[in-house]
């Protein structure tokens, strides 16, 4: 399919002149922007919250927990919906239930209450995502595709770094109810460009709805991600969550069987025998295991070690996401010039050196200097996941990209959560050795293991043909070297 170019009847100058590989990214990364702020303002905001429904921020911690199960539940059927009913109605509905859940949220005078709202929330986030990655990889040409996602990323990337300091400054001077009662004007915002704007692509011959597998996926990434997601905030006894890994690694089996059985699976895992889907869903879980533990273990860090106050904290680790975002603007000319399977090979070591670099933090490191190895770091990952986020989709045909984002989409959510799982495991494995409190020592073994996660993604990495994704990066492969590396 050619790249879609819109034409609107009375739009602004600066809309109708921007192509589609800019506008439509932009347009749904209004959600996804939304989406990341509340995610990191709510984290900022607990124990004001707690205090006034009544709980303890560790308690409150289980309604971060269910988004994530909400997002394990209903990411598989995404792809199926956005076939049946067209992407740009249910990217549309996603932000309406998303909005919703805001809403509940903000009215919620109890645990349950809250938890029930956040629940919503995921819901609509569950379908926004993988969604509107769908609509992109529709309607962008492969050429343009690198370019389109680092558009889509940048303002989707303005979240983690605005979220923090907002929602302080919205908690400490106004309420917490308006963290949640903001995402209303951005949701409208949201609508009315996705309504005006993206086309409602839709499956000429929708396959039909796998009911069992739908059941079967649900139990197995919302078994395995919030087992792994509650494993280490030490709101359930441990045979609780073990007993949810272990029902979701049987569920995970039984839908591997099931697929064998039906024509049209809902989560098609055919597809990791394309050579660049696969290796780049296997390479990119290993790799953000690691970095998926970072967001847990670096907080707790910079408070209990060096006792940091949370703003302080946060003003350290957003460095990270504010490097991520000034790569974007590089990936393309740097995939360009080396292609996807050096950058990837490389930066895999690059992206785990600056994590285990974090394992030699103590009281006497310069915040500055911190600060800038985060900086540096956050470069390196923002570049690993632009690439793989695009290699990934290369060979993948438009019959089969609504299968394709379903299944990256659920494998991204149980690759993070196992991140904090894995973090916490190897905290806990360093204060068994020396049998006290936790210490800043536990931090670094922490921090060198989970390095050590993501270092393993290069055996998925150099895997990859020399020419893998050329036509998405536009690198020309040099014709004998490449023929020795295929004799080799």
């Amino acid at each position: 399919m050619k790249a879609v170019h819109f034409r609107p009847r009375h739009p602004d100058l600066a809309i109708r002149c921007m192509p589609a590989s800019r506008l439509i990214p932009l347009i749904i990364a209004v959600a996804l922007f939304m989406e990341n702020m509340d995610a990191t303002m709510i984290a900022t905001s607990l124990p004001a919250i707690a205090a006034d429904i009544g709980t303890s921020p560790i308690a409150l911690k289980l309604a971060l927990t269910v988004y994530l199960l909400s997002l394990a539940i209903f990411i598989p059927v995404s792809g199926w919906a956005a076939d049946r009913f067209g992407a740009r109605h249910v990217f549309t509905a996603a932000i309406v239930v998303f909005m919703a859940g805001s809403l509940a949220c903000a009215g919620a005078n109890s645990l349950m209450g809250f938890v029930g709202a956040r629940f919503l929330q995921g819901m609509g986030g569950a379908m926004m995502t993988p969604v509107g990655r769908l609509v992109i990889m529709r309607t962008v040409e492969k050429r343009e595709f690198v370019s389109a996602m680092a558009w889509f990323s940048i303002p989707a990337l303005m979240g983690p770094i605005s979220g923090p300091p907002v929602g302080g400054f919205i908690t400490t001077y106004f309420s917490w109810h308006w963290i949640f009662l903001i995402n209303i004007p951005i949701g409208i915002v949201g609508i009315f460009l996705a309504l005006r704007f993206v086309p409602n692509l839709k499956a000429m011959e929708p396959r039909p709805l796998d009911s069992l597998g739908v059941i079967l996926v649900g139990f197995a990434t919302s078994g395995l991600v919030f087992g792994f997601s509650v494993a280490s905030l030490g709101v359930l006894p441990s045979w609780a969550w073990q007993a949810m890994v272990v029902v979701g690694a049987a569920a995970a089996f039984a839908y591997f069987r099931h697929t064998r059985r039906v024509l049209h699976p809902v989560v098609d895992l055919s597809l990791v025998k394309t050579p660049s889907f696969g290796l780049s869903l296997g390479g990119a879980t290993l790799f953000r295991i690691g970095i998926g533990a970072m967001p847990f273990l670096l907080p707790l860090m910079l408070q209990l070690s060096f006792g940091l106050s949370p703003f302080q904290s946060g003003l350290v680790t957003f460095t990270g996401a504010a490097g991520a975002l000034l790569m974007k603007f590089l990936a393309q000319p740097i995939l360009k010039r080396a292609g996807f399977r050096p950058v990837l090979v490389v930066n895999t070591l690059i992206g785990a050196a600056f994590l285990a670099i974090i394992g030699f933090f103590d009281e006497g490191t310069p915040r500055l200097l911190m600060m800038s190895l985060l900086l540096v770091g956050g470069f390196a990952r923002s570049l690993q996941f632009t690439s793989v986020n695009s290699l990934a989709f290369a060979d993948i045909s438009h019959e089969r990209m609504s299968h394709a984002t379903s299944l990256w989409a659920a494998a991204q959510q149980v690759s993070l959560a196992l991140g904090v799982a894995i973090g916490g495991t190897f905290l806990e494995i360093s204060m068994l050795r020396h049998g006290g409190p936790l210490t800043l020592g536990d931090f670094h073994f922490a921090f060198f293991g989970v390095a050590l996660v993501s270092a393993l993604s290069i055996f998925f990495f150099l895997r990859l043909p020399d020419d893998a994704g050329s036509e998405m990066s536009g690198h020309v492969v040099n014709a004998r070297s490449s023929g020795l590396s295929k004799l080799g």
